[in-house]
């Protein structure tokens, strides 16, 4: 329903034994499998895949259309379009999303917000008596 279009490819790697600490953007595809501290942000208006692996460790926020999550992420989580969390994901903060898919096992220590609950609401106007 929501993967109409092919995932993009994943072009770059944090890889198992990296530390990074600062601020990321990425377009297409993205894996971690080290430990990050700091936000991840995907182009917005292109497809994009992030995918937190089991043996990763994420400290801070995380935006991307499409992302999968295995290990430990530790900030708010913003799946524009479908959010995956696996048997031994853990997320500590708010989670927003359009699609949710949860294995058992993953834990999220927060609020979960669909995207619904997320959009602004209309701007109501009252209709005058002297019209």
């Amino acid at each position: 329903m929501f993967n109409n279009k092919k995932q993009p490819a994943i072009r770059s790697l944090i890889a198992n034994g990296s530390h990074i600490t600062g601020n990321i953007r990425f377009t297409d595809g993205l894996r971690i499998d080290g430990v990050m501290v700091g936000d991840i942000s995907a182009e917005e208006g292109r497809s994009s895949l992030l995918v937190i692996s089991e043996t990763a460790s994420v400290t801070g926020a995380v935006h991307a259309d499409h992302i999968i999550i295995s290990g430990a992420v530790n900030g708010p989580v913003h799946a524009r379009v479908l959010l995956e969390l696996q048997p031994k994901a853990k997320i500590e903060g708010d989670v927003h999303y359009l699609a949710l898919e949860m294995h058992q096992g993953a834990i999220i220590a927060g609020q979960l917000r669909p995207a619904a609950l997320d959009e602004v609401k209309p701007v109501l106007k009252l209709a005058s008596i002297n019209e």
